[in-house]
């Protein structure tokens, strides 16, 4: 598959993330208008948390929107380390939508393989089958992983299952989209921020199939960057 790939650079976080909502309230007016909803997988990180206070803060047509979560990781309810616990703090208490309308990861269970299946299952019953979602935020670590796609892991390899589980990484165990779910997304969209990811940007921009980030490929990429990640050689004059 041929990508459109587009980068857009703002001067600080909070500016990218601005513009980031911006772009989230802009996709989802144009995917509800086309089919009645609106299927966005959010992954986590700070600056994605200032972007999703944003969001909620723009008049959208909230209740034709379904929220899924890109990756988990394996820890209590209400935990820290939860993405699902900034997610309730930052969208789901300041935007008129419903905690149904929020699909989180059920990393509680004690059959983490069955409960990954059985969130397939879900993406199946929103997304279609196969599950197609309007729109995946995406985040690029230091190392260049993607969701919770790291470096040698097997969950790379994952081609029969949209959601998987990854080995321990950073001390706890993750449930994720993999590729196929990924890829298969009409738009993916990238919000990355701080100099420790320059070189890692730098790569995934040029589509380097030796990182993690760089195997994403679904037909629409929107970078969405700060001038610290980008580097010198991508600043604006």
């Amino acid at each position: 598959m041929t990508s459109e790939l587009s980068v857009e650079v703002s001067d600080t976080v909070d500016a990218v993330a601005n513009r980031a909502a911006q772009a989230i309230a802009a996709i989802a007016k144009e995917a509800i208008e086309a089919r009645g909803k609106f299927l966005f997988a959010v992954s986590g990180g700070h600056t994605p948390w200032l972007m999703l206070r944003e969001l909620a803060a723009l008049q959208i047509p909230w209740r034709s929107m379904r929220v899924f979560q890109v990756d988990e990781r394996v820890a209590p309810a209400e935990h820290a380390d939860r993405n699902l616990t900034h997610l309730k703090e930052n969208l789901l208490e300041h935007a008129p939508i419903a905690p149904e309308q929020i699909f989180a990861m059920p990393v509680e269970a004690k059959d983490l393989d069955r409960a990954a299946s059985e969130y397939a299952q879900t993406l199946q019953r929103e997304c279609g089958s196969p599950a197609v979602l309007d729109l995946v935020h995406l985040g690029l670590g230091p190392d260049g992983h993607t969701a919770s796609l790291v470096p040698g892991d097997p969950v790379l390899n994952v081609r029969d299952k949209d959601v998987a589980l990854s080995g321990p990484y950073q001390g706890r165990r993750r449930m994720t989209l993999t590729y196929p779910a990924v890829n298969r997304a009409r738009q993916v969209l990238w919000v990355v921020t701080g100099a420790e990811k320059v070189q890692m940007l730098d790569r995934l921009i040029h589509h380097d199939q030796g990182i993690p980030a760089g195997r994403v490929h679904c037909e629409k990429l929107l970078v969405l960057a700060d001038a610290a990640a980008v580097g010198r050689s991508w600043r604006r004059a």
